[in-house]
């Protein structure tokens, strides 16, 4: 909508119009009512609220809350990590250097999982799965939560139609993400 760029369903994030003509950020995609949609990335999110892009994507006046992107970027984290949990709990994520080390030489790790504040020392010791992903724009407390522990830095996820999901989810997410000096996103 900002861009006016043509992209995939999943390189973007919904919004509807809620109860309350507020906009509301659907990022399951799975709320009723006229959807619009903006790229996942934070300054086309931010130039389509200066621009009131979101009333005339919904043909109505709306409310656009105070502070979207970053709610958005809340609630794609919180997205990727209840997934991340899901394959924990499946027992296609494991969690832990010598793990994730195991599962890297025995070639079961389709994605690498790096923590953004981890020792850069440390995180160089593995590399990126051969035709595998890596990501590397969450958080330790992040991973910590998806697995249940205080922080984690080191994860891999197995090959299946839930890392593949994770992968999605975590593209659109790393296109929200600022680095700590405000400015651009994170590389991973």
């Amino acid at each position: 909508m900002a861009t006016g760029e043509v992209r995939p369903k999943q390189a973007l994030i919904r919004f509807v119009l809620g109860p309350d003509a507020q906009v509301v950020p659907d990022i399951l995609g799975k709320l009723p009512g006229r959807g619009v949609y903006v790229t996942a990335d934070r300054e086309a999110l931010d130039k389509a609220v200066a621009r009131k892009l979101f009333a005339r994507g919904l043909k109505t006046r709306v409310q656009v809350p105070e502070g979207l992107t970053d709610e958005v970027e809340r609630q794609l984290a919180r997205r990727v990590v209840d997934l991340i949990s899901l394959g924990r709990k499946s027992g296609a994520a494991v969690a832990g250097y010598e793990k994730v080390k195991d599962w890297l030489a025995k070639e079961e790790a389709l994605v690498l999982v790096q923590a953004v504040d981890g020792s850069g020392r440390g995180k160089s010791k593995l590399s990126t799965p051969h035709f595998g992903h890596y990501i590397g724009w969450l958080t330790a407390d992040e991973l910590g939560l998806a697995f249940g522990r205080e922080t984690v830095i080191h994860a891999a996820l197995a090959s299946g139609g839930l890392a593949q999901r994770v992968v999605e989810e975590a593209q659109r997410l790393r296109g929200l993400r600022k680095t700590e000096g405000g400015k651009g996103r994170l590389e991973g």
